[in-house]
């Protein structure tokens, strides 16, 4: 990858940014499912996880925290080490970061279905046919009655109708999609299929970047 998403993250600490903008309403997203979430303990995954400054934030702070077990995956150390820094301070015991490819199904066998699956800056870098191949799976990351929360640009060509249409397809209800008018893609899914088996050993898709798809 020529990107530097280490250096991406810096955006988050500008107020203004687009991609602080969308960390709010994330972080709204998130805080809704983990309060709509049944009794008991809790499982929630993210793929390509950056610094995971969008889960671990929220279950530090909220009732429901302590009650989830979550994994979080990243392709890069320089990402991830922050990340298990910040769960560290929060005592985020439930809370593992991984470095390694977020696109493998084996790194999520043993906690899926999970109750809250984040694929949040994901669906801009890959191209349609894997957003498809993507959601598709998340039908077997996600526990029925659990909830998905994905972005997407709102730019043309704007996908975002499209992949709610995927979503649908694949047995999940919207619960909210931001519209174009907001400046910021996010929508979360509710998954009301019955359980699916995760199929092991298989790519959901390659994480290409948004700067070089701009560029096909």
């Amino acid at each position: 990858m020529t990107k530097d998403w280490h250096a991406w993250h810096r955006d988050y600490d500008q107020p203004d940014s687009a991609l602080s903008r969308r960390l709010v309403e994330v972080r709204h997203r998130i805080v809704e499912a983990l309060d709509a979430a049944p009794p008991g303990p809790l499982r929630a995954i993210s793929l390509c996880a950056g610094q995971g400054r969008d889960l671990i934030p929220v279950l530090a702070t909220h009732p429901r925290g302590r009650d989830v077990t979550a994994r979080l995956v990243e392709l890069d150390p320089r990402n991830t080490e922050p990340a298990r820094r910040a769960a560290a301070e929060a005592g985020l015991t439930g809370v593992e970061v991984v470095t390694g490819d977020a696109a493998l199904t084996d790194r999520y066998a043993d906690l899926a279905p999970a109750d809250l699956v984040l694929a949040c800056g994901i669906f801009g870098n890959i191209d349609d046919d894997d957003i498809r191949s993507t959601v598709r799976h998340c039908a077997s990351l996600c526990a029925t009655g659990g909830t998905v929360l994905w972005t997407r640009h709102r730019r043309e060509p704007d996908l975002v109708p499209v992949i709610c249409d995927w979503f649908a397809e694949e047995g999940f209800v919207p619960v909210a999609v931001s519209s174009p008018a907001d400046g910021v893609g996010v929508g979360a899914h509710r998954f009301t299929g019955p359980p699916r088996p995760l199929a092991p050993g298989v790519r959901m898709f390659e994480f290409v970047g948004y700067d070089e798809l701009e560029q096909r």
